[in-house]
């Protein structure tokens, strides 16, 4: 097997010791330097922000299109080569985590809370107008437009994204356990700059990727802990404020950075667990206490209009630049999804060691889209139910506060004490959902600066577990959801250039290796045969 070793990079010792110096001063005094900015200058900061966003809804929304179609093509096309047998790790080495745990933290750390907020918010959203059912000829309001507002959903949750996802975690642990390379992402750009990985060009790569994290991560923190409010207020009465926001912020970054020091195998994975096994009972309410039926037939009915439109929904681009629609939805979310790329992606080599690049392909895309369906089917489905037979006008209350989307469904399928112990629930796991999401982020950036230790030092992850949660904090006092959207959409486009460079370098690493085990099967097979020949 080919292996390139790792080169000893000199880690500094006292403050600095287990990271690299340059790296953490650099990251830590551009955070500072960003919070300052946007705490002192707000209304500069904002309006940066809405210049920023106009310009990529604007004038980059093919490149967002054609990049994140481009991925889920080339994810599949490495699945079903012979590129798709090689193992992240040694051949004879088998996962560190059985498949339940590895699906678990999986779906946890890379849907967050996002997936609780949208997948009611979103349907609802797209049922009163959205430019597919403008083109299909289907009436606003209709049942054809709470399934074409489904199919949206699920394109946005589906393939697409989680194909960003698994390729850079497929990336990664290939260069990380397999070439024995460190967990960084510069590593992965070996095969095109050698050594040079070590030196100015490493570093401006994996800074990227600490912001496109640090942002990413923050974005969903901030939605979640709006949700977490709408929850609260519902349970106890607490005030729905920018200052019951920020308490909550404090909150859970202490929960998650204490979280994040028990390491892997303790918080994040029981955690993890938890949050798949509170999930499942919020499923099943909603399953049996809805419109069962109807849920069941539209799960069918989903998978089909999903796989039916998939190619025409990729490929789409608004031809009207005035259009907000493209740009509010499915740029943010491929931005989101860029942007959660190099946190997801090493969260995923993390845990994926032991796996071949096949099986984590289709194994981890397969069942982790199965999973946003299915979730979406059954609350989003339950909510248009709802609208559709006038049980409840939640139209009208997720365009008042779309944080309220999920209470208000709850309420409307169960009696008091039901829907009171199925709104802790939900509480519960957006809270469970959010401490998954920030300690993972936190151990992803000290991964990062501790060039690839995966045991970073404590003092590093109580330092950046505070800083995700200031920027949260910053980025939700700056302008709330649109604040938040524009940093994930600006932090993806840096990123995601080096993500088309890492997939070549892939690419041109993975070839090389089949090609050499094929030469050497070829080779063994014809010396076997002249064995035999010789032997009569």
């Amino acid at each position: 097997m080919p292996h390139t070793p790792a080169r000893d990079t000199g880690k500094p010792s006292g403050l600095f010791h287990g990271v690299d110096r340059t790296m953490a001063i650099t990251s830590i005094l551009m955070v500072i330097a960003f919070l300052l900015f946007t705490v002192l200058f707000p209304e500069t900061a904002n309006h940066s922000f809405s210049v920023a966003m106009s310009f990529i809804k604007q004038q980059m929304n093919w490149y967002y299109i054609l990049v994140i179609a481009g991925m889920l093509f080339f994810t599949l096309t490495i699945a079903f080569s012979p590129m798709g047998r090689l193992r992240l790790g040694r051949d004879d080495e088998r996962p560190e985590f059985g498949n339940f745990t590895w699906f678990a933290m999986l779906f946890s750390a890379a849907v967050g809370t996002g997936l609780l907020f949208w997948s009611i918010a979103e349907p609802l959203s797209h049922f009163q107008s959205n430019p597919f059912a403008t083109m299909e000829g289907v009436e606003a309001g209709s049942r054809q437009a709470a399934e074409v507002a489904l199919r949206i959903t699920i394109f946005h949750w589906g393939l697409h994204g989680w194909a960003v996802y698994i390729t850079v975690g497929m990336i990664l642990g290939y260069f990380a356990y397999r070439r024995g390379l460190p967990l960084t992402i510069r590593s992965t750009l070996y095969p095109l700059i050698g050594d040079r990985i070590y030196g100015p060009i490493g570093h401006v790569v994996d800074l990227l990727a600490i912001f496109s994290t640090l942002f990413g991560t923050a974005t969903t923190l901030g939605l979640g802990v709006s949700q977490m409010n709408a929850g609260l207020n519902s349970l106890f009465g607490m005030p729905i404020s920018t200052t019951s926001k920020l308490m909550l912020i404090g909150a859970i970054t202490l929960l998650a950075t204490l979280s994040v020091c028990t390491g892997l195998k303790r918080g994040i994975k029981m955690i993890s667990e938890w949050n798949i096994h509170l999930s499942m009972i919020l499923v099943l309410f909603f399953l049996i206490a809805g419109p069962t039926t109807y849920l069941l037939g539209l799960f069918s009915t989903s998978i089909g209009s999903y796989l039916s439109h998939a190619i025409e929904m990729s490929f789409w681009v608004d031809p009207d630049p005035t259009d907000q629609w493209q740009g509010w939805w499915t740029l943010f979310y491929w931005g989101w999804w860029l942007s959660w790329g190099p946190y997801v992606g090493m969260f995923v080599a993390r845990i994926s060691r032991g796996r071949t690049v096949r099986s984590l392909i289709l194994g981890g895309m397969g069942l982790a889209t199965l999973g946003s369906l299915a979730w979406i089917v059954v609350f989003g489905g339950t909510a248009l139910q709802a609208q559709l037979t006038g049980q409840v006008d939640l139209v009208s209350i997720v365009n008042q506060d779309k944080t309220q989307a999920l209470f208000e469904t709850i309420g409307s399928i169960g009696a008091p004490w039901v829907t009171t112990l199925m709104t802790g629930i939900a509480t519960v796991m957006i809270i469970t959902w959010f401490v998954t999401s920030a300690d993972s982020g936190t151990l992803v950036i000290c991964t990062i600066l501790s060039m690839g230790d995966e045991q970073p030092r404590t003092l590093y992850r109580v330092i950046w577990g505070i800083g995700l949660g200031a920027v949260s904090a910053v980025l939700l006092l700056a302008g709330g959801l649109e604040a938040l959207q524009t940093a994930a959409i600006m932090a993806a486009f840096p990123f995601s250039l080096v993500f088309l460079v890492m997939c070549f370098c892939v690419v041109k690493a993975m070839r090389e290796e089949t090609d050499a085990m094929e030469l050497h099967y070829t080779g063994q097979r014809h010396t076997d045969v002249q064995e035999r020949v010789h032997s009569r």
